[in-house]
């Protein structure tokens, strides 16, 4: 099998229970890209965090959980799509949060699309980051 077509599951270390729950990745690693799944303000136990912006810096910290297990920061996120269930009154508190989040530029291409439900949660995070390449040893 090309490693171009081959799957690798990543997982974090402390996963929440939603990967079990609903029989998904935390992100697969396919060539030099990984494709993370859509990050929630999740609880380990699977439940929401009830205030949105917790709810949404959850959502950041788990994102870096699963960049982590894969050996990547926010700095190599290439694509970012975001779900709001409210985004009309969510917006604002979203980008104090994301502010604090996503580094400096230049900053990854970013989708924000307004949803009617995400499981009981208002925020959702997916990304696509780029795998560097192994520094070739001297």
């Amino acid at each position: 099998m090309s490693s171009i077509s081959r799957r690798d599951a990543v997982f974090p270390a402390k996963g929440h229970a939603l990967y079990d729950v609903h029989k998904y990745s935390a992100a697969i690693r396919s060539g030099d890209l990984l494709f993370v799944s859509g990050q929630v303000g999740s609880r380990a136990d699977g439940s929401p965090e009830p205030v949105f912006e917790d709810q949404v810096r959850l959502a950041f910290a788990n994102l870096r959980e699963v960049l982590a297990a894969a050996g990547l920061t926010f700095d190599d996120v290439v694509d970012v799509t975001s779900f709001h269930t409210d985004p009309g009154t969510q917006f604002e508190s979203f980008m104090a949060v994301r502010e604090t989040e996503i580094g400096a530029p230049p900053y990854p291409n970013w989708t924000a699309v307004g949803v009617n439900w995400l499981a009981g949660f208002d925020f959702e995070i997916k990304v696509i980051a780029r795998i560097p390449a192994p520094v070739p040893s001297a």
